[in-house]
């Protein structure tokens, strides 16, 4: 990536050779930061959703804070800060789903595709503006609608946006703190209907967060029931709706719901405790994977993969988790994921696991399990 401030050799996380690990709109942010001459060394930067860490390596002398959900996206950020010779002791971050406490001089924005998240975030960060704070905001024009600056506007203050360039825009607010009213959107819910209903919410910005999805429905469908004492993980846990319902059909398993995201193991922690109380115990962990967990350590791997990294789609996410699912399943354990048709899980698992046999099927979707068997 070249900008004004430098030449950086940037990776993804996992890696994708042949994906970016930025785009367009951070090097216009970079380069619009550059031009506008705001920035000083003292400056106190917050970062919020900078894909692989191409903002905070490029700003790494300032004094920045990058807040991003996702810990695959904080990994990239270390692993590119090292790769560039870069120490990151002056650095922040985040270590669960908050926003910082402290005002920020200069906030940068990658905009987020769910405008139910923009929505939350331009709330928390309209508390850490003083009224000297610029707040600068970036993404691909394509994800940029009327919807996008209409809430800019209303919870920010006026609004303008540029021209396209590489189909890339910026979008920059200038702070009314006439605009006081007003709150980020509440958790969306449903109701998963198994042996009794449980509410299940979902924070902004999580998949399906108004209505149980259907792969994630026919995997439900498909999950063993019984009393065994099963360790069963929800990898990818989302709000943790498939963990739940393998606890209520399980009512003697141990439950792991596991994801990189840290608003979804939040919320998958708070379903589970509305589910159960103090009746049922239960691990949670934001994890890359299952990179934290022992070998051999887990009876069931439940997945409904991720076919997109951010706006890009791909399936090493996927792959990841299928290799980190076999590590930590005991001998005669299963993988049992849901998935589109098209993108061909059971070649994948079969080469992984040596087998992948088709528990149910429709038009879209396809469950699979995979046992390991050495």
């Amino acid at each position: 990536m070249s900008v004004p401030q430098g030449e950086f050799e940037l990776m993804r996380c996992p890696p994708a050779p042949s994906l970016q690990a930025w785009d367009a709109a951070d090097e216009m942010l970079l380069r619009h930061l550059d031009e506008i001459c705001i920035l000083r060394r003292d400056s106190r930067v917050l970062i919020v959703n900078d894909g692989f860490g191409a903002l905070a390596v490029a700003l790494a002398d300032h004094r920045v804070y990058a807040w991003n959900d996702s810990l695959l996206a904080q990994h990239a950020r270390a692993l590119n800060l090292r790769a560039n010779g870069i120490e990151d002791t002056g650095l922040e971050y985040n270590r669960d789903a908050a926003f910082p406490a402290a005002p920020a001089d200069v906030i940068l924005l990658k905009i987020p595709k769910s405008l139910a998240l923009l929505e939350q975030q331009l709330y928390a960060l309209r508390e850490r503006m003083l009224p000297d704070t610029r707040l600068l905001a970036a993404g691909m024009a394509r994800h940029i609608h009327r919807s996008t600056l209409d809430l800019f506007e209303q919870i920010i203050g006026p609004t303008l946006t540029t021209r396209a360039v590489r189909k890339a825009r910026l979008v920059l607010p200038e702070r009314d703190f006439s605009l006081t009213q007003g709150q980020g959107p509440g958790p969306g819910s449903y109701t998963l209907v198994l042996d009794r209903d449980y509410r299940i919410r979902s924070h902004a910005g999580l998949f399906s967060r108004d209505r149980l999805d259907r792969g994630s429905r026919m995997l439900i469908e498909h999950l063993p029931t019984g009393d065994a004492p099963l360790r069963i993980v929800d990898l990818g846990c989302g709000s943790g709706v498939v963990g739940i319902a393998a606890a209520a059909l399980n009512p003697r398993a141990q439950l792991l719901f596991s994801d990189e995201s840290y608003l979804a193991v939040d919320c998958a922690r708070i379903n589970f405790e509305d589910a159960f109380g103090r009746a049922r115990q239960a691990r949670f962990t934001v994890d890359d994977c299952l990179r934290e967990e022992a070998d051999a350590s887990a009876d069931l791997v439940l997945v409904n993969p991720p076919f997109h990294q951010q706006h890009s789609v791909g399936d090493a996410v996927a792959w990841e988790m299928f290799r980190q699912s076999r590590r930590v399943l005991e001998t005669g354990g299963g993988l049992v994921i849901v998935g589109n048709r098209h993108l061909a899980y059971h070649a994948k698992l079969k080469k992984l696991f040596g087998n992948a046999e088709v528990l149910g099927s429709d038009s879209k979707f396809v469950v699979l399990r995979a046992s390991k068997t050495l």
